[in-house]
């Protein structure tokens, strides 16, 4: 006999209560019961589904509430419960398309748009659940809820953004996720790190100091602050920030690091060298350390093996996440055409010594074998010499904005043959496109003056660009990649440089018949060894004074007090403003003779003094930074200025300062064959370099 309408209701009404009440095991006898007699009850179905789901029955759910649903298919309950049961079994993307379905009937439930955020933030859709907790908040502003899982998704995002190399936007979304909990200060970090990125290093201290203030005591957040305050010029404050942030964490290396390369760049060199013997002692034995490649090259005592060596740590700390991205990727490399296809990769297409370097390469580039692309990634500073490099190539592609995946895409679909890094591990570098591989063959040049190491045990550069002076055969083991030399100088030259109007001594403060020693090195490269040797030359050449670039008032202020601690009068040291690059040049020609640096030579600068018609005086070290300026002067024909060894250096200066006729003769060579010398030929550079090119693809063609 056949229940009547009304005791199927009670019953359900009967079972209903038992499962409100908990009672899961009697509900689900009462549930069974009616559908044996009622098997197309839909709200029985449906509960019966909800039950299984309760008991990690998730397939029988599945199955209940979806034959709930082919009975009453527009029911947001049941296809919110669906959603849930779905997503429990595993089916999630069938889980996502059900909760769409349900929001398209009710498009406001909160409960749905939870339920697909929260979807959402477990398949990492960031984007998609932050649009569901906006839409709650839109009608539930101070769900507190709602509000910290918004937090939560936007502060994924962020990290999901600055991995992918979107600044920008991980910026609003740390911007957005502050306000809704401002006392975080991860969020604030966050956001600094972002804006850092973004070349907002005001906006960046500003959040950096947020954090501070909710937690004080964190060294990451002091040590960032101190890359800012480094950036902002306030290398005492960025100095003081470095030391906080290692004396709350002693085993975070690289604020060590950071704080030994900014007294290096003040010069204080009080207790030098026994920071730099324990910065060796990491990298030697700390593979984790994260000690800044760039940093380690200008610290004396350390050798090519274990720059190399830093260089394979910070290439596993740092760009170890975009291998898995590179098989996904998995790049397959086509060449169509007879040109080569050459990408040059950097941040510095702007006002930046790079310009002055291959500007004139770059427009002689024979158009009839070699197609140039340019991928800038550094910002547009609108200078003249931007504009002439964005003539100068065949392509000028602006990829700042562009995600890694997306950059490494956009260089794999101009089917690049050969991807030139001209940036290294220096400050904005984005080696990490060169890991996912989107060229056959990566190469290093000009921009890091080492080896750029290994990632998981293969070189992360097939080769670097040298030449036989900088690297000789016996320095090979000391590099990851193969040497690709060139026959003379490894650096080109733009011999198109604008030269100002020579000024008069008088005019930039220097006495107008004294021996003008100079030096324009950047002042971390300058230290207490090659300082003493500056010394006593002042003191055996009377009245001489020595040039320095005025790179920042801590510098100038040291300078001074090392010079009257070592019976120099303090006068002596002359210091010269930073100016113009076309009135820089012109002012070389004031000076009678530059001193190099060790073990971080001049690279850029010495070109500039040899163009100027200014003798460069280098002593030679193992490492490639140490013996890049020896490469200079070997194709300027003036080996005579090549020493060895500081004592012959100093002798080899003293020499010329003491002997006009002598120095009269270089100065008189040198001007005379400057513009003919190898080091100059840019014409000639350019065809030997495409050779390089042509060579290094015969090669891989080959394989």
């Amino acid at each position: 006999m056949n229940q009547t309408p009304l005791s199927v209701q009670a019953q359900y009404q009967n079972a209903l209560r038992l499962h409100q009440t908990g009672q899961l095991a009697k509900a689900e006898v009462l549930y069974r019961e009616l559908l044996n007699t009622q098997p197309t009850h839909p709200d029985t179905l449906h509960l019966l589904g909800v039950l299984c789901h309760q008991t990690a029955r998730h397939i029988e759910a599945v199955e209940k509430i979806g034959t709930a649903l082919q009975l009453v298919p527009n029911n947001p309950g049941y296809l919110n419960n669906y959603g849930l049961a779905l997503r429990a079994a595993g089916r999630l993307d069938e889980a996502v398309q059900c909760y769409q379905r349900a929001l398209q009937i009710s498009p406001d439930d909160p409960d749905l748009l939870t339920n697909l955020g929260n979807l959402n933030v477990s398949l990492n859709r960031f984007d998609e659940a932050i649009g569901c907790y906006r839409r709650i908040l839109k009608y539930y502003p101070q769900d507190a809820d709602t509000r910290e899982t918004l937090c939560y998704a936007l502060s994924k995002a962020g990290i999901q953004q600055q991995l992918a190399g979107l600044y920008a936007k991980a910026e609003a979304s740390y911007l957005e996720a502050c306000k809704l909990k401002p006392s975080d200060a991860a969020l604030h970090y966050n956001l600094g790190n972002a804006q850092r990125e973004l070349g907002k290093p005001k906006e960046a201290e500003s959040s950096y100091r947020k954090a501070l203030k909710h937690s004080p005591d964190d060294a990451d957040i002091h040590n960032n602050l101190g890359n800012v305050l480094r950036e902002l010029g306030q290398l005492d404050a960025a100095i003081a920030s470095y030391q906080t942030a290692f004396s709350l964490n002693p085993t975070l290396y690289h604020a060590k690091v950071h704080l030994v390369h900014q007294k290096q760049h003040i010069c204080d060199w009080q207790g030098l060298d026994d920071d730099i013997k324990q910065i060796r002692h990491w990298v030697n034995i700390q593979p984790t350390a994260q000690i800044s490649p760039f940093a380690f090259l200008s610290m004396p005592g350390s050798t090519p093996g274990e720059q190399k060596l830093c260089a394979d740590q910070w290439a596993a700390n740092r760009l170890t996440p975009m291998l898995k991205l590179k098989e996904s990727l998995n790049f397959k490399h086509t060449h169509t055409g007879d040109k080569l296809r050459i990408g040059y990769l950097s941040a510095d297409f702007r006002l930046h010594p790079l310009a002055s370097l291959i500007s004139e390469m770059i427009e002689l580039h024979d158009k009839q074998a070699i197609e140039s692309f340019a991928y800038s990634y550094g910002v547009n500073d609108n200078s003249a010499e931007r504009q002439r490099l964005i003539k100068a190539f065949d392509h000028f592609v602006d990829i700042r904005t562009l995600s890694q995946q997306a950059a490494a895409e956009k260089i794999h679909a101009d089917q690049i043959d050969i991807l030139i890094d001209l940036t290294g591990f220096t400050q904005s570098s984005r080696t990490s496109l060169v890991a996912l591989r989107p060229a056959p063959i990566n190469v290093s040049w000009l921009g890091f003056p080492g080896s750029m190491g290994s990632l998981a045990g293969v070189p992360l550069f097939d080769y670097l660009i040298s030449d036989g002076f900088i690297t000789p055969p016996n320095a090979s083991a000391s590099y990851a990649e193969k040497l690709a030399l060139l026959p003379s100088c490894y650096q080109a030259n733009d011999s198109k440089r604008p030269v100002a109007q020579t000024p008069t001594r008088q005019q930039v403060g220097l006495p107008a018949d004294a021996f003008v020693f100079c030096c324009f090195n950047q002042s971390f490269k300058i230290l207490p060894e090659i300082f003493d040797v500056w010394m006593r030359l002042l003191q055996k050449v009377p009245d001489s004074v020595l040039w320095l670039l005025e790179c920042n008032p801590l510098a100038k202020a040291n300078l001074k007090r090392e010079a009257t601690a070592r019976g120099v009068k303090a006068e002596r040291l002359v210091f010269a403003p930073r100016i113009p690059m076309a009135q820089h040049l012109a002012r070389h020609s004031l000076a009678d003779l530059f001193l190099d640096t060790l073990p971080y030579n001049a690279h850029t600068t010495a070109s500039d003094a040899l163009w100027m018609g200014l003798p460069v005086l280098t002593c030679v070290g193992e490492s490639f930074a140490s013996r890049v300026a020896g490469s200079l002067l070997h194709a300027a024909d003036l080996t005579e200025l090549v020493t060895k060894s500081l004592n012959e250096y100093e002798e080899k200066a003293l020499m010329l300062a003491t002997n006009p006729d002598q120095l009269g003769v270089i100065k008189k060579k040198l001007g005379i064959k400057n513009r003919e010398l190898g080091l100059f030929n840019t014409a000639k550079f350019t065809r030997d370099i495409e050779q390089l090119y042509q060579d290094i693809w015969q090669n891989y063609s080959q394989q």
